[in-house]
């Protein structure tokens, strides 16, 4: 749905008020937090330590988690028989037909046509 010309019209003037906007709520959170960062800082402070960016970057550097999904170009299948998830159920069952077609092969035995 959201494809009528309206719902695009909102959404291009929605777009141009938050670009209108962002200056003046950028000032208006830059004042709160000067008005609040003593307090706020010391409470956090309390409750955690602060690290610095350079600290965080190298500590990122010593664990790697292996997250890269190995996928079958083919047929697009991960390596635990998953489909991606934006592929939809139409393409699934086309690409799930054409798997089917190439295994079941039957064989028929020559000479006994009847």
């Amino acid at each position: 749905m959201a494809k009528s010309l309206r719902s695009k019209w909102k959404r291009k003037m929605r777009a141009e008020k938050r670009k209108k906007n962002a200056p003046k709520e950028l000032s208006r959170l830059k004042n709160i937090l000067k008005a609040n960062a003593d307090i706020v800082m010391e409470e956090v402070k309390e409750i955690a330590t602060v690290v610095t960016p350079e600290k965080v970057k190298d500590q990122g550097d010593e664990v790697k988690m292996d997250t890269q999904i190995k996928r079958n170009k083919k047929n697009l299948l991960d390596q635990h028989g998953q489909y991606p998830v934006w592929m939809n159920p139409r393409q699934r069952k086309k690409l799930k037909a054409k798997r089917a077609k190439g295994k079941n092969k039957s064989k028929v035995a020559k000479g006994l046509a009847w």
